[in-house]
């Protein structure tokens, strides 16, 4: 079955950086575009990034544009977000997703993982 596991989380002082993970399997990773969103504590999932098939086409939402940089290797079928200048407010379960439908950009994600706590406090 579809999986997706997320790893690299932890706590961080503001300023400091963090690279995330996601392995996944069950699915041919490099059929889907992939998604990283985020819930803060008292807020909904919000969207921060998303990466095409073959990872040459990146958007990022505004709150981490120039500081997040989404990748993957389709190789390993592993997703990655590095995090730098983290400040307080990126404090959230960081979670990967995969898009709904194969070899297109829907702006919708169906299966994700079980998330990792990603903490930029002092």
């Amino acid at each position: 079955q579809v999986q997706l596991v997320e790893s690299g989380g932890g706590l961080v002082q503001p300023g400091g950086s963090l690279t995330l993970s996601c392995t996944t399997s069950g699915f041919r990773f490099n059929f889907y575009w992939m998604y990283w969103v985020r819930e803060a504590p008292g807020n909904g999932l919000e969207w921060i990034s998303v990466i095409s098939i073959n990872g040459d086409t990146t958007y990022y939402a505004d709150s981490v544009k120039g500081r997040f940089t989404i990748s993957r290797d389709n190789a390993k079928s592993t997703l990655y977000l590095q995090m730098n200048s983290l400040q307080p407010e990126d404090t959230a379960i960081y979670y990967c997703a995969r898009d709904t439908y194969r070899f297109k950009y829907s702006r919708d994600f169906d299966s994700r993982g079980q998330g990792t706590q990603v903490t930029v406090s002092s």
